[in-house]
């Protein structure tokens, strides 16, 4: 990753942020987090709008964004997300990101926020897709339902390559929600899509693993509502 000479000001927002984060504490979020099994280093319960309350105070700044990521609480990489610059965000910040993503939260959050901006979205999410960690997976399927969702200028053809990759990934019982939901977005896009995407699951439905034929058929029955 880019290495950056340190800046009195960005270092004084960063302190700032990290006392207005405490301050947003909320233990009864916390243990219900911790109930759901999602665990954090450090984690103060800060609601997500309450965070993009927080965002508005300050412009996108790089090496903040860095500096707040650095520090790993759950607040502070949700805030990183938030306030990083789409136009100087590298390809080895988003693969070191995704990497050491802790929970789908944060990578929902990096997607949402911050990585489907990238000029290196498509190409990413189509390597993780690839990927054999779960969670560089997870975030691969999830950036492709996102670009799907936000970006309205892409020609259908930018998807195509997904089908190609997506097949393990339908197999997988840990991925199947995201999978879902990216996937019919996906469809939604365009009748021709929708096509593909009818094609594809009428393959999967007769793979060998049980779980790509319970998504397929699944798959199939609402779309075919739609």
């Amino acid at each position: 990753m880019d290495i950056l000479i340190d800046d009195p000001v960005v270092d004084g927002q960063f302190r700032e942020i990290l006392a207005r984060i405490r301050r947003l504490k909320n233990g009864e979020t916390v243990a219900q987090m911790k109930a759901l099994g999602l665990v954090y280093r450090i984690n103060w319960g800060a609601s997500i709008i309450s965070l993009r309350d927080l965002a508005k105070k300050y412009e996108r700044n790089h090496l903040l964004a860095l500096k707040l990521w650095n520090k790993q609480w759950r607040e502070s990489m949700i805030m990183a997300t938030l306030l990083d610059d789409p136009k100087l965000v590298t390809e080895e910040q988003l693969d070191f990101w995704t990497k050491s993503f802790v929970a789908t939260e944060i990578a929902e959050q990096a997607v949402a926020n911050l990585f489907v901006h990238s000029k290196f979205a498509y190409a990413k999410a189509l390597e993780w897709c690839r990927g054999k960690k779960h969670m560089v997976r997870y975030t691969g399927i999830h950036l492709m339902g996102r670009l799907a969702m936000v970006d309205k200028k892409a020609i259908d053809e930018m998807f195509d390559p997904f089908f190609e990759v997506i097949a393990p990934l339908i197999k997988d019982p840990e991925l199947a929600q995201v999978f879902y939901r990216s996937f019919l977005i996906v469809a939604n896009r365009s009748d021709e899509l929708k096509q593909k995407c009818i094609l594809f699951l009428q393959e999967a439905t007769e793979f060998e693993e049980e779980q790509a034929r319970k998504m397929g058929k699944v798959l199939l029955d609402d779309l075919a509502e739609l």
